[in-house]
């Protein structure tokens, strides 16, 4: 099982001292998130300045752009971190998309699914030289000129995984990506009985025996207990936002937690954050995130997911930047 790190920087400039620390650290990969910034470039810094790990965005957000944009921006980040991106997709929620990026949605599992098709049909002609003719309900590709035909790259094409939270997108990402990117709000009951199944049945039409995991996991870890009470505050916050958002309202009703999530949407629309905090007891918060010692965190994240994950990327809600350091070291000198 492989550890991830992920990377925040203000300025893309800043990723390359970072991402040194992070492969010299010992972690098996660093990601992005698409926040404030654009996801892409930090990874771009970042490859010139390493050499093993990969290089990974968690999420960038599919419906912001286009097939032929992602298609092009996957090649080159492939070509020059020879051989090392994975490409990591997610929806976003329907506000997002249509009020601050300005793009269409519409049935986004089914978009999602064409999406992913369209970016392969779109690598399979620069890569192997067939015919352009994708044409789909959402997108519509049928037109590549030499000009524009970067040709076959010498480190081969980088692997899609798509972010899933309930059934149906988790399905398309068995059947047309290459990984599933797990949201770290779930739980491990969430994960038997709603995630797995639902990418057996994805599987059952792709056939793909290559396909990958990743488990996004939200951590509070730290020796001194300062440090950790301040680390799970932060904690109850991110997960009364999540816990409000209706697209992930499934993993609640899982335990029968709907009533929170009904408490914590109303909550919510009235901008009474610190409030939302406090719905998020103990048990949730366990089940949840992973919570504890340096220890205790590494003995969590291998239990709950080594059969599960072939990789876990941590988010550290520690006031300490060091956190996800003192982290790795314990979790690679496990037996």
């Amino acid at each position: 099982m492989k550890i991830d790190a992920s990377i925040i920087t203000r300025n893309p400039a800043d990723a390359s001292l970072i991402a040194s620390r992070i492969e010299k650290s010992g972690f098996d990969g660093l990601f992005t998130f698409e926040g404030p910034h654009d996801p892409f470039l930090p990874l771009a810094v970042s490859a010139l300045n390493t050499s093993k790990i990969k290089l990974i965005t968690s999420i960038a957000i599919a419906f912001a752009r286009n097939p032929m944009l992602l298609a092009n921006i996957g090649y080159d980040l492939q070509l020059l971190s020879k051989g090392r991106f994975i490409m990591g997709l997610g929806s976003q929620i329907k506000p997002h998309i249509e009020k601050r990026f300005s793009m269409p949605w519409s049935s986004p599992a089914k978009r999602m699914r064409e999406m992913i098709q369209a970016i392969k049909s779109i690598w399979d002609c620069w890569e192997n030289g067939a015919d352009l003719d994708f044409k789909g309900e959402f997108y519509n590709h049928t037109l590549m000129t030499p000009l524009f035909n970067p040709g076959k790259s010498e480190y081969g094409l980088p692997s899609i995984y798509l972010a899933g939270v309930g059934p149906l997108m988790t399905s398309v990402a068995a059947e047309v990506a290459d990984g599933l990117m797990v949201h770290p709000f779930h739980t491990t009951q969430s994960l038997n009985k709603i995630t797995i199944p639902a990418v057996n049945k994805g599987l059952q039409i792709s056939n793909n025996r290559d396909f990958k995991i990743s488990v996004g996991v939200m951590i509070a870890a730290a020796d001194e207990q300062q440090e950790l009470d301040k680390a799970i505050e932060g904690l109850r916050t991110q997960l009364g936002f999540y816990g409000s958002t209706p697209a992930y309202k499934v993993v609640l009703e899982e335990h029968g937690w709907e009533d929170k999530h009904l408490e914590l949407n109303k909550l919510s629309k009235q901008g009474a954050w610190d409030e939302m905090s406090k719905l998020i007891n103990d048990e949730m918060l366990e089940k949840i995130a992973v919570v504890g010692s340096i220890n205790s965190a590494k003995d969590q994240i291998y239990e709950r997911y080594s059969k599960i994950a072939e990789r876990v990327a941590p988010t550290f809600f520690n006031p300490n930047a060091e956190a996800p350091f003192n982290f790795i070291k314990a979790f690679n000198e496990r037996p």
